[in-house]
């Protein structure tokens, strides 16, 4: 054997040096010769694994295979007999024996480490390099087995005595304290070399169809394997000539120093290349994994683009099923479900991430309910169910807060959820985000009764139309906008029903906004003059701003306290609003009609503008008669002056007039600006001015709160 003293001035990290280890592996890799025979060695493992754990006992027990408990121990045995092993246990006993002899008689005659290792290379030349291992492994665990079994009988049963005293055995229960280091270091390499196989198997089980074995990361963890086998198969000869040097001498074994040393060693020398194979391995999974996704992806893609006979096939790639388990929640029932509650229908994938604003949730949550109570259209055409997207969930931390806040979310809806974040298939997530362009802004995909997608987003028109939108497919979103006749009802009816009467009674409604107290006072007293002065029929109604805080509250209240003009009462009912108005927006650039055509996204442009603006503003309307590129100084000073164009308004009527006076007061020189959502995944290229119609130039602005 190699001197140890080249390893104590290397730093203690390797048996022999780099070129020792060359020339060492040139003479190993000389002894194979692979016959194609295999065993499955992983049961195999399962045995050793059972016996090494039960004979000393902090031995580790990471084996995942199935188990039963006797005597309170889980045993592992049942495993080889359910997979029908027998017949390879048998084949390979004699190898097992012969290899155990071989290291008996080297050992116990002081032969050297290096020549015994190889001799045992040589008689295992045929086999694969794992099951080189796993054999050598397994005449050791019976020795060691036996060994221990004996140890601990020994006092309790004759037999036990006998082979002890035949075998002058030192009684380690008596001299337990003085032996256990020397057991506890065996029991260190023993672990090590167990792991050190484990995953050596692991790399014979990946799978060829995603890995092939040319594939470099691959190469470059088999290349080390040889090496891998060989320090095993050498640190259990090392553990043997330590156990057999207590046979005969008994209690007059001494451990020494250099043993201790060269044990820890050992350990270390596996332990390292250990950690080099489990970073291959590790990247090896990472390339099946990817390989998997990407295989999943085809076939979530492609069953999209086949006709089916239902939407059965589409939804069960959706979902990752677990232990043969449903993946759908009701909340209603608190029971999980299977995709047949989709059979014959149309389904809405609600698809979001956990940071889901709540005002956002109730808009759909109400459409969904009146949906539902709709006897022209009855709610149970079409389901929806929650995707929650969670970014990399495998290997996010899931803490009780995320699950806390999941299961407040899925509770709170009146539809089906998945029943936890993980059963949403990966790949989905990938097309979700690749192809449906999801970036955490919510997403209503509509699935009609075949498995064909028809919408890929839907929320905006869901929002907009309700039930009337049903089936909910881009051409019925196109028909909606194309017969559409400009309501000021569209835009606030859903979160102020009076509007609707208003309407009817031939009122003015005017629709003012913005967060400056001082304009709201003067503005609404002026208008109220101007009332007072015309006899026109007024209601005003102040829908704050898109991003409501503090201060829009504050407005609330002082408006209702001096009775200037109606409110929405809410911060939550202004944003609802703001958000209806976004979906008209979004909703009719997904039909890609230019907004400069569009005299509906001219309107909504104008009303957008303004909030952008951070100033007041004010959109008037009777009837289809409309003011809408109104900002609200200007439209102040115009109504403050009501005396000097009160005749026009007789004999003109007043919106005609109220234009006119507008038009003349407009200046050359303004500068609007628009904010919309960052991650709506739909902002266009192109968006005219509110008051002179020329393109406005783009700007990319990051802003948290204005107040």
């Amino acid at each position: 054997m190699a001197s140890l003293v080249a390893l104590r001035a290397a730093g203690d990290q390797y048996i022999f040096s780099a070129s020792d280890d060359n020339v060492i592996m040139k003479n190993i890799l000389a002894t194979h010769s692979f016959d194609g025979t295999t065993i499955d060695v992983t049961p195999l493992l399962g045995f050793i694994k059972d016996i090494m754990h039960r004979a000393y006992p902090i031995v580790s027990l990471s084996y995942h295979g199935p188990q039963v408990e006797k005597d309170g121990m889980p045993l592992i045995v049942p495993y080889i007999y359910v997979n029908g092993v027998n017949e390879m246990l048998e084949s390979i006993a004699l190898t097992v024996n012969k290899v155990g002899c071989e290291i008996s008689c080297k050992c116990t005659g002081g032969g050297d480490t290096h020549a015994t290792t190889t001799a045992i290379f040589k008689s295992l030349s045929s086999y694969s390099w794992d099951a080189k291992a796993i054999v050598t492994l397994a005449s050791f665990a019976v020795s060691y087995g036996e060994f221990w079994l004996v140890t601990q009988l020994r006092a309790s049963n004759p037999l036990a005595e006998s082979l002890a005293q035949l075998k002058h055995l030192p009684d380690v229960l008596e001299r337990g304290e003085f032996l256990k280091p020397r057991f506890n270091d065996v029991t260190s390499l023993v672990n090590a070399i167990l792991d050190l196989t484990q995953i050596i198997i692991q790399f014979k089980e990946l799978p060829e169809k995603y890995i092939k074995p040319d594939t470099p990361v691959l190469v470059t963890a088999t290349t080390v394997i040889p090496t891998a086998v060989y320090w095993i198969i050498r640190s259990i000869v090392t553990s043997s000539s330590i156990l057999m040097s207590l046979v005969g001498i008994g209690s007059r074994y001494v451990s020494t120093t250099e043993e201790a040393w060269e044990l820890s060693t050992l350990t270390h020398k596996i332990s390292n290349i250990y950690d080099h194979l489990k970073r291959q391995l590790d990247l090896c999974n990472k390339h099946i994994n990817e390989k998997q996704l990407e295989k999943a992806y085809q076939d979530f893609e492609k069953s999209l683009e086949t006709p089916q006979l239902d939407n059965s096939k589409v939804l069960g790639l959706i979902f990752t099923w677990l232990d043969g388990q449903p993946p759908l929640y009701d909340s209603s029932t608190k029971d999980r479900v299977s995709i047949d509650v989709f059979k014959k229908k149309t389904v809405l994938l609600f698809i979001t991430d956990l940071n889901l604003p709540s005002e956002e949730l109730a808009v759909l949550e109400q459409r969904y309910r009146d949906s539902r109570n709709d006897p022209t259209r009855p709610g149970s055409q079409y389901e929806v169910v929650w995707l929650p997207v969670v970014s990399d969930y495998s290997t996010t931390l899931w803490t009780d807060e995320n699950q806390s806040k999941f299961e407040e979310l899925r509770n709170k809806m009146p539809w089906f959820s998945l029943f936890h974040p993980s059963l949403l298939n990966q790949a989905v997530i990938r097309y979700i985000k690749d192809v449906w362009h999801f970036n955490q802004k919510p997403l209503l995909v509509v699935m009609d009764t075949q498995g064909k997608i028809v919408n890929t987003n839907a929320q905006h028109m869901v929002w907009i139309w309700g039930s009337e939108g049903f089936p909910f497919t881009s051409e019925r979103e196109v028909t909606l906008w194309r017969d559409f006749t400009w309501k000021i009802e569209l835009i606030v009816e859903p979160v102020e029903p009076k509007v609707s009467k208003w309407v009817a009674e031939g009122k003015y409604i005017c629709l003012y906004g913005g967060d400056d107290t001082e304009w709201i006072r003067k503005f609404t007293r002026a208008f109220k003059n101007v009332v007072d002065q015309s006899g026109i029929k007024l209601e005003m109604l102040y829908v704050g701003k898109s991003n409501p805080r503090e201060k829009v509250k504050k407005n609330i209240e002082i408006i209702e306290d001096e009775e200037l003009s109606n409110v929405l009462p809410s911060l939550a009912l202004i944003k609802s609003f703001w958000v209806r108005l976004e979906s008209m927006l979004h909703s009719k650039l997904q039909n890609g009609k230019p907004s400069d055509d569009d005299s509906v996204l001219k309107d909504i442009n104008v009303m957008l503008t303004y909030d952008g603006s951070g100033k007041g503003w004010a959109v008037i309307s009777q009837g289809l008669d409309r003011i809408n590129n109104v900002n609200g100084d200007l439209l102040l000073e115009t109504i403050e002056s009501f005396e000097s164009w009160q005749k026009d308004a007789v004999n003109k009527g007043f919106t005609n007039a109220l234009n006119d006076q507008l038009e003349a007061k407009k200046s050359p020189h303004h500068c609007n600006r628009l904010i919309l959502p960052g991650t709506t995944g739909n902002v266009p290229e192109k968006v005219g001015c509110a008051e002179c119609g020329k393109p406005m130039e783009k700007f990319i602005l990051y802003r948290c709160c204005t107040d």
